[in-house]
């Protein structure tokens, strides 16, 4: 039983280092796209407003990617906790197998916690683009 929880921690921390992660990219597009938006108005341009859109799509995938990650560690863990017998081996490999819907790419792509942080900021740098054009 001893050794059944030290995986399900190993397990845990994985997942909490994930999580970590997606704020820390969350954290990065907001500065990049901040960083594009000063560059781009000290030269008027609004075609360089443009440019704003690279670290949205970026980390937006890449952000999904982790989520998708940590949806398949997180299936890994109530398996885990499932078995009777512990896994000596002490593996923390997600599951190949994308079980259920929640485990897709898209999927994590349109979660809540993805499409209500990159879409609104996608929209931003669409207003500011066209305000920049009209000005």
């Amino acid at each position: 039983m001893e050794e059944k929880m030290k995986h399900l921690e190993m397990i845990q921390s994985v997942v909490t280092r994930m999580a970590s992660n997606s704020f820390m990219l969350k954290g990065w597009a907001v500065t990049l796209v901040a960083g594009v938006f000063v560059l781009a108005s000290k030269d008027s341009n609004p075609l360089f407003f443009l440019i704003a859109y690279i670290p949205v799509i970026l980390f937006w995938f890449l952000d999904s990617y982790y989520l998708q990650l940590e949806r398949k560690i997180r299936i890994l863990y109530i398996q885990i906790g499932n078995r009777d017998k512990p896994d000596l081996t002490f593996s923390i490999k997600a599951p190949n197998s994308n079980r259920g819907e929640e485990t897709l790419f898209y999927q994590c792509l349109i979660s809540v916690t993805e499409a209500w942080f990159y879409v609104p900021m996608a929209l931003l740098v669409a207003t500011v683009v066209v305000i920049s054009s009209f000005c």
